[in-house]
Formats: structure tokens, C-alpha cells, sequence
């Protein structure tokens, strides 16, 4: 099942597994409704005939399986026809246990101690940590309430017994109910951490946004009135409500509060030192440390560092990992937007262009040594050492360490040093920033038995999968092909992203403000507001693509109001995939322009 994804996977799987049946949806219907779709396909076959087969793996993309994985829980399966759901022992991509591989059923008092966090604090108390079970032995078989979506193995008798997903359900929470079904018809539900599967979790779905926090609740939200609704229950189930919407608040607060961390940190040291500046300036060279006015103090100097600091922003100081050239050119476009804003002010407003300029310099050291504190206490994102520049660890044959090699280069990556062994870990005295495992020579079990007993270290662990040439990674994954996509990618960088953005709030706000003119000449009056304000929201952006292929291997953006052939008059369809293209590789703000202004009329 695809579900609309845009990194090319559906033209990968038709070209290399000729022999899979795909179902590709236009359209993201969601993780039940997807899984519906090929369960139905499974369960009767085209010709109208019942499947064949005894059971069904469900089983997320983002995730490698040991080879002997399927075998084991077949086995087991088989031997015990009670068990109606099977979930395996999950680990991350850094070895480290994934407590969602085992689970209980989430009860009103259980879902509380996990939303108020007792569960973090008593990890293995049977009542406080019951959502993950935390009492039992996560490398001991034992039956549970709940198996994740990501890796369920069940029966075909036991789908037709219980159902299918329930479709109510977009994602999250739909792998709880069809658990628990399957408990609540007399069979088991175990946990065998005698196989295991490495998953890249997060990978399918960005969990820091917004879209993520209302999607997850709102599925627990279902849950509970699904299972907690009825009369006994109802102000159980209201409580409950009320708990998991506080919670996905706080974690929407909680995201917000760590990316204005740094800009606020920014704006103290700043300010502080504009402040400190003043005063040295007004006592020692001017005579009279009384010079200044208090507003200048409490609101000059705090715009002074607001627009310093803003500028900075726009110029890409604050992306990931840190450039100084950035941030100087931040701060040096800033100090000349003071200087030229300083020099139209009234004389009487003219304090001292020698504060303007020292407090920039100051602004300029403060923030790059706040990032060398960053740096320095290892804070993700904010290591100096580039990607490319890193000590690397290759654990394979020869014949595979010359590929990763190859890889590497192809990649553009030129590691500061290499070691290579062809067997696995052990121990490795010297600092290895990243560990690239070839999957042709060491199992799965053995990358994982390394990967958890190094999880402790400051390293990053890769694997090379051995028919493709692709860096799989808990961070990044990066292949030749997707270089391809990153030639084009160009509008999906930090700096285009929010040109792109700035120009779709400029535009709109423009629009609006010249409607008593525009509105009366557009061809389509019924859509000029709707389209300015679906813009001004970030539902959609003023030009998109034109061809939206889900085998075109194209980064994802917003739907536009135009299109990327709308510039061109009477362009065919295989033209349109080029002048996407184009764009992705090519994007500028004056693209965006000129389309606009040449369909002004047309929005």
C-alpha cells in the first residue's frame, strides 16, 4: 500500500519488484482505510474466491526485519492457535528498546498516569507504568493488551472473526482498537521478543508539528468516547477528554517554547549588551551616565536588537546546524537597515550611531558563542563537525567497505578518518561519530545486539542494505537517487521555505489590501478572497506544481492557486513535469512573481 507518497517509492517497488501487488492511492487516506484496502484484496481475491493463505503481517515502511523474524513467529503461531495478534521486540535505529512494543489497554486511570507523566517516573510500577506494561521483562514472551501497528502479525480467521480497522480512525490509536477486539473475542495477544525488528520510528510522520499532536490526540480522543461513552462512564470519559486536549496543548506549548528558546536567548544577551554599552558610552565618554532617556533604554534599544535579530532569521541564521557566515551577514544587513533607519530619524532623535554599531558587534559575538555553547555540550543540531567531515566506522568485507566508500563519494561526503573491520563491534577504543553496517556481510541480529550495546555512545549508526545504495539512518537517510531529488531541492531548504512563505503573507496581504480594485476585474470573483485567505493561512501557496505524479520524484510543497505552467500558455503534459523541474531546481521569489503578476486577474 502506498499512500500517496512523493520520494518516488511506488516507481522503485514497480520497477524492482515487478512481481508485488501495489495499490497506489491519489489520495493519503490514512493508515486504516489504506490497510482495509489490501486486507479485503486479501481476504477475497479478484475472481471472488476466499483467500488462501492463514495469515497477515502488518507492517510499516519505515522498518528492516532479521531474517528469521517471520519464521520465528510463524512457528509460534502456529503452535499456538490461541494467539490471535503477534508483536515483536522494536528497536530504534540507535539500539535503543521502543516501549510502544508492548502495551495495556489505556483505562481512564491508566491514560492518566501516563498523560501526567507517572509513567516517565515509574517505569516499571505495575499500576503507574501499566500503559506500557512496564512490570513485565521486555525480553521475556509474555501476553499483553495491545500490539503496535507497526509490526502485527494475526490470522486471516481472526480478521474474519473481529473485522478489519476501524475507519474512524486516520492514524494512531486504530492498532488499540483492533488489539483489543481481538482480546475481547477470546484470543491473545503476545508479546515475542525472540524476534526483533529495527524500526526508523518516526520516519512516516513528523512528530514535532502541530498536524501530529492533533492527529494523535484526536485519535485517543475517538478511543476513549468509542470505549468509555456510555452512561457509567461519561464523566470518566469527559475528565479524560479534557486530560488528552490539556496534553496535546502542552506539547504544542512545549514545541513552541523550544523554538523561541534560542531567539529569546538571543534578544537577553543582546539587549543586555546594547544596555551595557549605553552605559559605558553615556558614563565614561559623554560624562554623564544620566544621558539617556529611560525610553531609550526600555525601547529603542530592544528594537534595535528585534530588528538585528530579525534580520538574522531571514538571512538563515537560525537553520540547522549553525553557519556563522550567516548569522554575520544576518547582523551585518541589520546594523546597515539601523544605520539608513538612524540617519531619517529627527535630529532630536539621533543618540549615538557608535552604540548602534558596537551593540551589533556585540549581537554578533553574543550569538555565535551562545552556538559554541551549544556546540560544546553536544546539543543535536548545533555540532560544528559537518556531516561530511566525521570520523566513520565501516563494519563489513572489503568488497563492501569499497562500496560504502563509493557511496560516500558519490554522496559528497569526505570523512575526517575511516576505520573498517569486517566483523562486528567489539570494543572500539577510538571516537567513532558514525557506524556504517553492510547488510550484505553482518545479519540484522548482529547490527542490533551492536547498535543496543552501544547506545550509550555519542555515535550515529547507518546501514547499507545490500541490493541498494542508500545510507539508512535514524536522522537522515541518504542515496545517489536522492540526490536527484535534492538537485532539486532548492525550494525545500530552510531559506526557500520561508522566502516562499514570507512572499505568499506579503502577496496576500497586498491582495487584500488592493481588493476595492482587483476584486472587480478577477474572472473568478467567487474564489479572490477564499484563495487569499486560504494563502494567508498556509492551506496553500500562490504557485505550486503542475503535474502532481506521485511517481514524480519531486519535494513535496503546498498546493498552489497557480501553477508553474500558467507563466506559458498551451503547454502539453510532459512539458509540465519539466517546468516543475525547473522550479524545484530553480526556485526565486521572483519566480513566484512573475506568475502572479502575468494571472493577477485570474486568482
Amino acid at each position: 500500500m502506498d499512500n500517496n507518497s512523493d520520494d518516488g517509492s511506488v516507481s522503485m517497488v514497480r520497477e524492482k519488484y515487478p512481481e508485488v501487488h501495489l495499490v497506489a492511492n491519489k489520495v493519503n487516506r490514512g493508515f486504516s482505510q489504506a490497510n482495509n484496502q489490501a486486507l479485503r484484496a486479501i481476504l477475497e481475491k479478484e475472481d471472488g474466491q476466499p483467500a488462501t493463505g492463514h495469515y497477515v503481517l502488518i507492517l510499516n515502511p519505515d522498518t528492516l526485519v532479521e531474517t528469521d523474524t517471520l519464521r520465528r513467529c510463524l512457528n509460534y503461531m502456529r503452535h499456538h492457535p490461541e494467539c490471535g495478534g503477534l508483536g515483536v521486540k522494536m528497536v530504534n535505529a540507535d539500539g535503543i528498546y521502543l516501549r510502544e512494543s508492548k502495551r495495556g489497554f489505556p483505562s481512564p486511570l491508566t491514560s492518566f498516569y501516563k498523560i501526567c507523566g507517572l509513567a516517565s517516573m515509574f517505569p516499571q510500577h505495575p499500576r503507574y507504568a501499566a500503559y506500557y506494561m512496564g512490570h513485565l521483562d521486555p525480553d521475556e514472551v509474555n501476553e499483553v493488551d495491545i500490539l503496535p501497528g507497526a509490526f502485527l502479525l494475526t490470522s486471516v480467521e481472526v480478521l474474519r472473526h473481529v473485522g478489519l480497522f476501524d475507519e474512524s480512525y486516520f492514524m494512531y490509536a486504530e492498532d488499540v482498537d483492533f488489539s483489543w477486539r481481538i482480546h475481547k473475542a477470546g484470543y491473545r495477544n503476545i508479546y515475542f521478543p525472540e524476534a526483533r525488528i529495527l524500526h526508523y520510528k518516526g520516519e512516516c510522520t513528523r512528530r514535532e508539528t502541530l498536524s501530529y499532536v492533533y492527529t494523535f490526540y484526536h485519535a485517543m480522543a475517538i478511543f476513549t468516547r468509542h470505549y468509555f461513552g456510555d452512561g457509567r462512564h461519561r464523566a470518566v470519559s469527559l475528565l479524560l477528554h479534557v486530560g488528552i486536549w490539556m496534553r496535546a496543548l502542552a506539547g504544542w506549548l512545549h514545541r513552541i517554547a523550544l523554538r523561541l528558546t534560542l531567539p529569546t536567548a538571543d534578544m537577553l544577551l543582546s539587549f543586555a549588551g546594547f544596555a551595557v554599552i549605553k552605559k559605558l558610552w553615556a558614563t565614561y565618554w559623554l560624562c554623564d551616565a544620566n544621558y539617556y532617556p529611560a525610553l531609550y533604554t526600555w525601547a529603542v534599544l530592544p528594537l534595535y536588537s528585534l530588528i538585528l535579530l530579525t534580520s538574522v532569521y531571514l538571512s538563515g541564521g537560525y537553520d540547522k546546524p549553525p553557519r556563522p557566515l550567516k548569522i554575520a551577514q544576518g547582523v551585518g544587513l541589520g546594523a546597515l537597515a539601523l544605520l539608513a533607519f538612524y540617519s531619517l530619524l529627527d535630529e532630536s532623535m539621533r543618540y549615538s550611531r557608535a552604540i548602534v554599531l558596537m551593540g551589533s558587534i556585540w549581537t554578533l559575538v553574543s550569538t555565535l558563542m551562545l552556538r559554541g555553547v551549544l556546540s560544546a555540550l553536544h546539543v543535536d543540531g548545533y555540532n560544528r563537525r559537518s556531516q561530511r567531515h566525521r570520523r566513520y566506522l565501516i563494519v563489513g568485507s572489503e568488497e563492501q567497505q569499497q562500496r560504502v566508500f563509493n557511496l560516500l563519494g558519490t554522496l559528497g561526503i569526505v570523512p575526517r578518518s575511516v576505520i573498517t573491520t569486517p566483523h562486528r563491534l567489539g570494543d572500539v577504543t577510538q571516537h567513532v561519530d558514525e557506524v556504517v553496517f553492510c547488510a550484505r556481510d553482518i545479519p540484522l541480529s548482529d547490527i542490533l545486539d551492536d547498535t543496543m550495546a552501544w547506545r550509550k555512545r555519542r555515535t550515529n549508526f547507518r546501514i547499507v542494505p545490500a541490493t541498494d545504495d542508500v545510507l539508512l539512518g535514524s536522522k537522515y537517510t541518504e542515496c545517489p537517487e536522492q540526490l536527484y531529488v535534492d538537485d532539486f531541492a532548492r525550494i525545500t531548504s530552510a531559506a526557500s521555505r520561508r522566502n516562499k512563505r514570507l512572499f505568499d503573507l506579503t502577496a496576500s496581504l497586498l491582495l487584500i489590501t488592493l481588493s476595492p480594485a482587483l476584486f472587480w476585474l478577477q474572472k473568478h470573483k467567487k474564489n479572490y478572497f477564499a484563495h487569499c485567505f486560504q494563502v494567508f493561512a498556509g492551506c496553500k501557496s500562490w504557485v505550486g506544481y503542475s503535474n502532481c505524479d506521485a511517481d514524480t520524484p519531486l519535494p513535496h510543497i503546498k498546493a498552489g492557486v497557480l501553477r508553474t505552467c500558467d507563466r506559458m500558455p498551451h503547454v502539453k503534459n510532459p512539458d509540465m513535469a519539466l517546468l516543475d523541474r525547473q522550479y524545484s531546481q530553480h526556485y526565486r521569489v521572483a519566480t513566484d512573481f512573475t506568475i502572479l503578476m502575468i494571472n493577477i486577474l485570474k486568482l
